[in-house]
């Protein structure tokens, strides 16, 4: 393998646990106001509205949970216009929510390790997942989705965040299905712009359903495909011909989640002996799925892929192990130095001869790609993807990395020592005709202030930092997944 070689730093640990830590408070509290701190100025040009999610609760009632991705749902929404911009923060009222703040107390275990008060016997056999709705948010077919993928979404309003109930599609995903959390838009290769989204069935073997609908929601296309062996699936790559799934090379062992002792996820192992699987599915549904062995890695999410001369090529951030917590008391005491560091890796498939061969295009600690909207799928130029201080080793995210593929040069800018990067979205300018011509728009945690920021920066001079900086009145905890629309869904006053 080939890899970009960073700067040596000379600060290994550029951040203390106590900040990092203090951006993992519970945020019970919902919020609506204008945003009057402001640093800089918000370009005229952009207008819509961010849209984040993640784990707003990190306890319910004073239990903790013992791995934040067990936290409910909660949205924060940012509307842009006019150079001004109003908050508002809002919990998903599922049903799980709900029953849990009535009773003060945890009802459900949690798929990474949270477990009801009571010990193993109040958790054995008990298989009953709350819908927490806290991965991802998207606004397709003028529905506002917030995103678990082990059960179906929840319909919002767009303005107020206010809950309608689950959302099946028009009866597409059964009320017992689920839909990924990690769609992608399809930005128009076969027409009009898709939402391409699937569900997977994990066991000792698995299927995979694809989903393709069109503006209106409508289904365009669903097929089913089941392959060998136990499939781990967060994410996924699209081209214009193709669904490409990385199926991890671990192993299920369920009897001490059926037992009591422990989470679904904490029974997962990897095999660093076995090779990564490639499942190349066609869109069509009726081309047969080829499955291709690669080199071992685990993989949580892609930044892009594309068609070129009869092979694919897929860019991964890459693990060499399953990045777990282990044996920690929670996730606080995570020792990073003993947690596998994410890398951007590069694998090329041949199709013809079934055989991939990897790269790795960026060794730092990275994670979180977004890329130009109109470049899903296709060959590109800029990726945006958010890094650690240090160049080398495992940390909390804090710096914004920008790489260019046809130059390999890298361009950074950082918020350490005190300030903790979120997942970075591109949203292009206007009329715009570079591909980096437009803004990157993060939502960070500034341990000093103890408060959230939006930060936004200019795409083309990622180093010289925020051209504007919105300082919130409350935090928001380390989310997971946004989006950005160019609708304004803000108060008009």
């Amino acid at each position: 393998m080939t890899a970009t070689q960073p700067k040596p730093t000379t600060n290994p640990k550029p951040y203390s646990r106590e900040d990092w830590c203090s951006g993992y408070r519970s945020q019970p509290n919902e919020y609506s106001y204008w945003i009057s701190d402001i640093e800089g100025a918000i370009p005229t040009e952009l207008e819509g509205t961010l849209f984040r999610n993640g784990p707003g609760l990190l306890d319910v009632a004073g239990y903790p949970v013992k791995h934040p991705f067990d936290g409910d749902g909660m949205i924060s929404s940012i509307a842009i216009k006019d150079g001004r911009a109003y908050f508002r923060n809002r919990f998903v009222r599922t049903a799980g929510y709900l029953a849990e703040q009535q009773a003060k107390k945890p009802l459900y275990r949690g798929v990474f390790g949270t477990q009801k008060p009571g010990g193993p016997l109040a958790n054995a056999f008990d298989l009953k997942l709350k819908n927490i709705a806290n991965t991802n948010i998207i606004y397709w077919a003028d529905r506002l989705l917030a995103l678990w993928e082990a059960a179906p979404p929840h319909r919002l309003d767009p303005v107020t965040l206010d809950t309608f109930g689950l959302d099946t599609f028009n009866g597409l995903i059964a009320p017992e299905g689920a839909f990924t959390a990690h769609p992608r838009v399809d930005p128009g290769h076969h027409g009009q712009p898709r939402l391409v989204g699937f569900a997977a069935k994990a066991g000792l073997s698995s299927t995979i359903t694809l989903y393709e609908l069109d503006t209106a929601g409508n289904a365009l296309a669903q097929h089913s495909h089941v392959v060998p062996g136990f499939a781990f699936l967060h994410d996924f790559a699209l081209t214009p011909n193709y669904a490409i799934f990385f199926q991890n090379p671990v192993s299920f062992g369920p009897l001490p989640f059926l037992l009591g002792f422990k989470g679904a996820a904490e029974c997962i192992r990897f095999d660093p002996k076995q090779p990564t699987k490639i499942l190349v599915i066609p869109r069509n549904g009726t081309d047969p799925v080829q499955v291709i062995d690669a080199d071992p890695c685990f993989v949580f999410h892609h930044a892009n892929a594309f068609e070129r001369e009869g092979k694919l090529v897929i860019d991964s951030v890459c693990y060499d192990g399953f990045p777990s917590l282990e044996d920690s008391a929670d996730y606080k005491t995570v020792d990073f130095d003993k947690v596998p560091a994410g890398q951007l890796w590069r694998f090329t498939v041949d199709l013809a001869t079934k055989s991939a061969q990897a790269e790795t295009l960026i060794s730092r600690c990275v994670e979180f790609p977004t890329l130009h909207p109109d470049r899903m799928g296709l060959d590109y130029r800029y990726l945006f993807i958010g890094t650690t201080e240090a160049d080398q080793g495992n940390a909390p995210l804090q710096a914004l990395l920008k790489w260019d593929a046809q130059t390999g040069k890298t361009e950074v800018w950082s918020a350490a020592p005190r300030g903790f990067a979120g997942e970075p979205l591109f949203v292009p300018r206007p009329g715009a005709t570079a591909e980096d011509e437009g803004w990157v728009l993060m939502l960070m945690y500034d341990a000093e202030r103890g408060c959230s920021d939006l930060v936004i920066l200019d795409a083309q001079a990622i180093s010289a930092g925020p051209i504007a900086r919105l300082k919130l009145s409350n935090h928001v905890p380390y989310g997971l997944h946004g989006s950005f629309v160019p609708q304004y869904f803000g108060p008009e006053d």
